[in-house]
């Protein structure tokens, strides 16, 4: 009876997945606000069903009491963050709400079936992260002082990696992150933020060619660090993030060529430099001819998404602990595995529908330094998605980065809430100023 279960449940969940992708973007193609409330009701009621389906099969497999209650928790978590978020701010995006629910509630189910410890832990410091986060929006809808201090925000940033680099913990050839009190955080994750908003206060302020140096000047301090570090995966992400803010900024396709030729020369001599970058990029380019060495995560990667298909194996029907840290940087592979390649691929699309609204956000932005804000940190996060992905479908080389909302990290998850609260400021603020227009005319 179980199996029969867990076969007609994960097609249900993958239909409902599909749906909810449907409808994320539906979304961008309505005008009328009433549809778009409509659609948004639609979803939270596809998250509940998905998140059913998936306890009531793990439950059936473990015969474990606790996971009705953790189940019970997660939906309680998920009804009050919603309904507080739309109690406080009724000008948010619903849309961008909904998408990080769905993100997490899949991190739930994955990390659950994974380890149960670690779920609870998860959960733990996402209801934590949830709610310090919440004030966020409020904070961007009032302080436009943000604008005035580039440098706090540059120097923070860079003595939090110079710290990191100096007495860093190793993980995997690379120092990643540093113990106070007990706890590990991972810098990078955060800084990554104030970078944002040290570039965007830069540009913000001028674009001429002095300005350009200076702030090219202190990113480059920025990657030096990570490179040091050897978080060469973090590192990627800064320089992607501010090439582009750099190119939206000055609107110089120069800038834009020459940042390309220097960065891929820079990832040449890293690969030479630095041993565990070429040993990922030998398992990258052959996995097989070390299957039982360097190429057995990228290769255990590789046999779980294949064998999970269109359709997946369903939850405790495969393998995914075999895979390496899977529940960090390879999560995504036991998602393709147990819940299917279409489950796994309605995922991405959710998170190019993330960001598709962080874009439509920093388009819809008068202010430069809000607009740069909008599309730095939508850079820094679909950058970071392809990477997670590129990495376990062995489309790039590994870099080591977690998927956002998914992957099983403190700081991972804190730092994604920051992010998407900062930008739900910013579509607070602009309905916020329409509303105050409409009313005025």
């Amino acid at each position: 009876m179980a199996n029969l279960i867990t076969n007609v449940s994960k097609y249900l969940m993958i239909l409902l997945i599909a749906i909810y992708t449907y409808y994320n973007f539906r979304f961008f193609g309505v005008g009328d606000e009433d549809q778009k409330r409509h659609l948004c009701r639609l979803q939270n009621v596809i998250l509940v069903l998905i998140h059913t389906l998936a306890y009531t099969i793990i439950y059936l497999r473990t015969e474990d009491e606790k996971v009705l209650m953790f189940f019970g928790a997660q939906l309680l978590f998920f009804f009050l963050y919603m309904g507080l978020y739309r109690l406080f701010y009724h000008n948010l995006s619903r849309l961008l709400l909904n998408n990080a629910c769905m993100l997490l509630s899949t991190s739930f189910i994955i990390m659950t079936r994974l380890s149960m410890d670690r779920a609870v832990r998860q959960f733990a410091i996402v209801a934590v992260a949830a709610a310090v986060t919440m004030i966020i929006p409020f904070i961007m809808d009032r302080a436009w002082q943000l604008s005035k201090i580039p440098w706090v925000y540059g120097s923070i940033g860079l003595l939090l990696l110079l710290v990191v680099c100096v007495m860093g913990n190793t993980a995997f050839g690379a120092q990643l992150s540093i113990t106070i009190g007990g706890f590990s955080f991972q810098p990078s994750e955060f800084v990554k933020i104030s970078f944002v908003f040290f570039v965007a206060t830069m540009f913000y302020r001028s674009t001429d060619f002095k300005t350009v140096v200076i702030t090219t000047a202190a990113a480059a301090a920025h990657v030096l660090v990570l490179v040091l570090s050897k978080d060469l995966g973090s590192a990627l992400i800064f320089f992607v993030t501010y090439l582009l803010m750099l190119f939206v900024a000055t609107n110089n396709w120069l800038y834009l060529g020459l940042g390309a030729g220097c960065g891929s020369a820079a990832a040449v001599f890293a690969c030479q430099m630095f041993s565990h970058v070429r040993t990922r990029v030998e398992a990258w380019l052959d996995p097989w001819s070390d299957i039982a060495g360097k190429g057995y995560q990228i290769s255990q990667s590789l046999f779980a998404i294949g064998t999970g298909g269109w359709f997946g194996m369903g939850l405790y029907q495969g393998m995914p602990s075999k895979i390496p840290v899977v529940e960090k940087d390879f999560i995504f592979s036991a998602i393709s595995e147990e819940l299917g390649g279409i489950y796994a691929l309605c995922l991405i699309l959710i998170c190019l529908g993330c960001f598709m609204q962080f874009m439509l956000i920093a388009v819809r932005m008068q202010a430069a330094f809000y607009k740069l804000i909008a599309f730095g940190l939508g850079t820094a996060y679909i950058v970071q998605v392809f990477l997670t992905i590129g990495g376990v479908t062995k489309f790039i080389p590994s870099t080591g980065v977690t998927l956002p909302f998914v992957s099983y990290g403190g700081s991972s998850i804190l730092s994604t809430f920051i992010v998407f609260n900062v930008v739900q400021g910013l579509y607070i603020l602009k309905r916020n100023e329409e509303e105050e227009e409409y009313e005025a005319e």
